[in-house]
Order: C-alpha cells, then sequence, then structure tokens
C-alpha cells in the first residue's frame, strides 16, 4: 500500500502552484470567499460521508468519546492562540499547526481505508490552496519578493507529508485505538468547516452564487464518493 504521506504531495503541489499563481495575479475577495465556501463544502462532505460513519459504527463509545474531546480541546487551544498571536509571525503560525494537524487527519483517514484516505486528499487539497492564497495577501503587504512568499508557504506545505508520517504507525494500532483518532479527526475536520473556512468566507457580503459554492463541494465530494464505491 502507498505510504499516506505520498499523497500529501498532491494538496502539497497545489497550494504551491496556488501560491505562485496568486503572488501574480492576485484574487479579489469574492473569488476567495467562493474558494472557501466550497472548501468548506469538501470538507465537511469528507468528514459526513467518509469519517463520520467509521466513528459510529465502530461500537467503542469511550474512545470516540476520549477522541472527541481531545479534539476539542486542541482546537479551543487554537483558538486561544489566534487571540494571542497576531500579524503575519501569528498567521503562519497558526497556518503551520493548521497544516500539521491536516497531514495527522489525512494519515488517520487512511488508517480507516483507501478509499476515505483518497477522498480526503481530494477535500484537504482545496483546503489547502485557500490557505496557500490567505498566506500569499498576508505576505504581500510586507515582502515584496514574490520568490521568498512562495518558498515559505512551500517550508510551511512540508508540515503536511510530517502530519501525515506522524500518524502512520496509527494503521497498526488496535481498532478502539484507530477510533479515537478518527474521532479526533472528525472534531479537527468539523472546526475546520464552522469555526474557519466558513466564518471567514462570511467577512465578504454574500451572493447566491458564492453561497451555492458550498453545496456545490459538497455534492461533488458525495458524487465522486459514489463513482469510486
Amino acid at each position: 500500500m502507498t505510504p499516506a504521506w505520498i499523497y500529501t504531495l498532491i494538496p502539497a503541489a497545489i497550494a504551491i502552484l496556488g501560491a505562485i499563481i496568486a503572488v501574480n495575479v492576485r484574487p479579489g475577495p469574492i473569488l476567495v470567499s467562493a474558494i472557501q465556501h466550497f472548501a468548506a463544502g469538501v470538507v465537511f462532505a469528507a468528514a459526513a460521508g467518509e469519517i463520520m460513519p467509521d466513528v459510529v459504527h465502530s461500537g467503542a463509545l469511550v474512545a470516540t468519546l476520549i477522541g472527541g474531546f481531545a479534539g476539542i480541546g486542541v482546537m479551543l487551544a487554537i483558538r486561544r492562540l489566534e487571540r494571542v498571536i497576531e500579524g503575519p509571525a501569528g498567521l503562519l503560525t497558526l497556518v503551520g499547526v493548521d497544516i500539521l494537524i491536516d497531514g495527522l487527519v489525512l494519515g488517520i483517514a487512511f488508517a480507516a481505508g483507501a478509499k476515505a484516505g483518497l477522498l480526503l486528499t481530494i477535500a484537504l487539497s482545496v483546503e489547502v490552496l485557500f490557505l496557500g492564497l490567505a498566506v500569499t495577501t498576508e505576505l504581500s503587504q510586507t515582502v515584496k519578493s514574490r520568490v521568498r512568499i512562495v518558498l515559505v508557504i512551500a517550508a510551511l506545505i512540508l508540515l503536511l507529508p510530517l502530519g501525515a508520517l506522524v500518524a502512520t504507525p496509527i494503521a497498526g494500532l488496535p481498532d478502539q485505538y484507530i477510533t479515537a483518532f478518527l474521532s479526533f479527526g472528525l472534531i479537527a475536520l468539523l472546526y475546520l468547516v464552522t469555526e474557519e473556512l466558513l466564518v471567514e468566507a462570511h467577512e465578504t457580503p454574500d451572493k447566491p452564487w458564492v453561497a451555492a459554492m458550498f453545496f456545490i463541494g459538497f455534492l461533488l465530494l458525495l458524487s465522486l464518493e459514489e463513482v469510486m464505491a
């Protein structure tokens, strides 16, 4: 079986490509909001369609609660960090933590099965594309070198395969441990959708087609799931 970290090279390449485009053609706020809505729909579909059923049908209630509350604790810690650290350094720190957790969640998804891992790879590809755009926009205000901006984003993206590598041993653990990690990953993905992507997306006044991008992303991943069934 192909190691999970290999699949992280797909979203990593997309994020770097997005950064290269963004430093040359800065996307407008409406387009960024549309990408955020679309990414939220895709990630939500991956969480609800692949991760949640494995947790629900595991029958390991205690493991589910332990992993879930651990996920809540980590997400609240990240939220606290957002309020403490400000400016470009704060953004880079938060994005780095986010990408590391994304890699961890992707590795956990592959522990649940190849299909779940592949669908989450697609979902995270859209999400890290947005993160790359967000960092590019922020750094462009203070860093004049386009090459330096792209290199910074490339360095951040390395945390994605690192997270997947950390999660690799999980596949060999007993089922209840895998359930706990899946529960953690589920909370992380739901936090990403509800507290980051959609919150930031609604900072720009919605247009009907922009709001519809959430559901288009959701339906697209559901369709892929049916095709891969």
